[in-house]
């Protein structure tokens, strides 16, 4: 009975650890998957926010941009490194989407919440404008009320699902890769930062 208790506080100790990022850059399947892979995350949810409209779908998420919920344990790594991280896996400098997605939906933000985490988004700003000697167009934000997207975009990266792509029949993680060369995406990241791209 005892070790079993231990087990249960020990679980409840490691998740008051966890805190959220949440972010916008482009298209939420790329972000997610770019996440993912860092250590200290525990999970990424693909959604949607930043707009007013209630309940949004893919279909209609007027007003809200294509965002992702990252959950990561501070002791690991710090709000802030992730969003250095994150500044350095868009185009910072594109106002109008990310590389092929075109449209407000596909802009560049970064959501805080609580004071903490506005200073140090906005100190990782100033940061990457020193690294590129350049305006970032990316707002830092108040952070809304974040909708969870359709069950399909969750790890839409990972899927084994066969879809029709331009390229022919594949499989839903092989027409992800396709898209994202496609869409050059890692391309102009690598342009724009060097040697601090990421994912790299």
């Amino acid at each position: 009975m005892l070790r079993w208790v231990l087990v249960v506080l020990a679980g409840l100790a490691g998740s008051a650890q966890a805190d959220t990022a949440i972010v916008a850059g482009g298209c939420f399947w790329c972000v997610e998957a770019d996440f993912e892979q860092v250590k200290g995350v525990s999970g990424v949810v693909s959604g949607y926010t930043g707009g007013t409209l209630a309940n949004p779908t893919y279909r209609n998420h007027e007003g809200h941009l294509e965002a992702v919920e990252i959950t990561f344990d501070p002791e690991v790594i710090s709000y802030g490194d992730l969003i250095a991280l994150f500044l350095r896996s868009v185009d910072v400098l594109d106002p109008g989407g990310q590389f092929c997605d075109r449209g407000d939906a596909y802009r560049t933000a970064i959501f805080v919440q609580g004071k903490e985490q506005r200073q140090a988004a906005l100190a990782e700003v100033a940061r990457a404008e020193d690294a590129l000697g350049r305006k970032i167009v990316t707002p830092v934000l108040d952070a809304g009320t974040f909708w969870r997207a359709e069950d399909y975009h969750q790890d839409y990266y990972k899927g084994s699902r066969i879809i029709l792509t331009r390229a022919g029949p594949k499989s839903q993680a092989n027409a992800y890769k396709f898209y994202r060369k496609a869409c050059g995406r890692d391309a102009r990241v690598r342009e724009l930062w060097g040697a601090e791209a990421f994912p790299r």
